[in-house]
């Protein structure tokens, strides 16, 4: 009697499990509409991006110099949509520079002024260009920035637009 009873309780199971999975097949569901938009302009090729906007074969090194965190990384970020290379952005060898200092690494006068003309700084400053070659580095230019970067105004206004 009991094997009778379950062997009734598992058909009516498997007829509801039947049922359901043929609802389930059968539901047609909600209709959607895809529609793909018809792109507004022709797709710019990389030719043309460069042709546009070309980089410099400037390579620079940026080095903090006065200890505010990630300095280095947003000059690196501003100096680059200068369209400059910068290949490497680090500390410097310490925190206490007082004026911020472009150092010409090698014959190419250009690079230094196209830097020092992104930073604001006159190549005839003294104070914050210098000329020392080195040429083992394998760049054009070192940027070292010292605490009075705020005085660099594109600088700090990128830095405040691009937090």
């Amino acid at each position: 009697m009991a094997l009778n009873a379950a062997i009734i309780v598992a058909g009516i199971l498997l007829l509801g499990f039947i049922y359901s999975f043929s609802k389930n097949q059968t539901h047609q569901g909600v209709p959607i509409q895809v529609t793909i938009p018809e792109p507004s302009t022709k797709p710019i090729l990389a030719k043309d991006v460069f042709i546009q906007n070309p980089i410099q074969d400037i390579k620079i090194e940026v080095l903090n110099g006065c200890g505010v965190p990630a300095l280095a990384a947003k000059t690196t970020e501003f100096l680059r949509s200068q369209q400059v290379d910068v290949v490497r952005s680090d500390n410097a060898d310490h925190h206490q520079y007082q004026t911020t200092l472009i150092i010409q690494r090698n014959e190419k006068v250009e690079s230094l002024q196209k830097v020092a003309a992104s930073l604001g700084i006159s190549v005839t400053d003294s104070s914050h260009v210098m000329i020392s070659p080195d040429e083992s580095l394998g760049i054009d230019v070192t940027v070292i920035l010292g605490k009075d970067y705020s005085t660099l105004t594109e600088l700090v206004d990128f830095i405040s637009v691009n937090p």
